[in-house]
């Protein structure tokens, strides 16, 4: 017995796909946080959404070339989120020092293979929250890989 698309567990370590990161791959909502959507990122990666990707990528740092090679294999094996940097801030901070609520970094390792062989991507990336369309919303502006 196979598992239904609504009940599969999402890529990103949630619950299902179709409660989880589905709802933002589809466009029927925005993720509420800059952490909620590295991980339909994530996802969307191991979907080869490469639409969701650019319209989720900031337009100062979208490449444009294309995300995927067709020859490129890899099979993406999980997600770890190591921190989400504004909570951490926000519980340091006083009540009005507000000025960096729409910016926020997120420190992941997600692994995968490409022809058999493991990896892993440890990279802290950088987002920020602006007007797009649909309202507010969160956009991946680019990242950097800690030693």
């Amino acid at each position: 017995m196979s598992t239904s698309p609504k009940t599969a567990a999402c890529p990103c370590g949630g619950a299902a796909y179709a409660v989880c990161c589905g709802p933002y791959i589809t466009g029927a909502a925005l993720p509420p946080t800059a952490e909620t959507l590295m991980r339909s990122r994530y996802t969307a990666f191991t979907l080869r959404d490469e639409a969701y990707l650019r319209a989720t990528w900031h337009a100062s740092t979208r490449p444009s070339e294309p995300l995927f090679a067709e020859e490129e294999k890899v099979h993406w094996l999980g997600l770890e989120v190591k921190s989400a940097l504004r909570l951490r801030q926000r519980k340091a901070k006083s009540a009005d020092q507000t000025e960096e609520i729409n910016r926020d970094t997120v420190e992941f390792v997600a692994r995968y293979k490409v022809s058999g062989r493991a990896h892993r991507l440890h990279e802290v990336s950088r987002f920020v929250r602006e007007q797009g369309e649909g309202g507010l919303r969160w956009f991946y502006l680019d990242g950097s890989f800690p030693e």
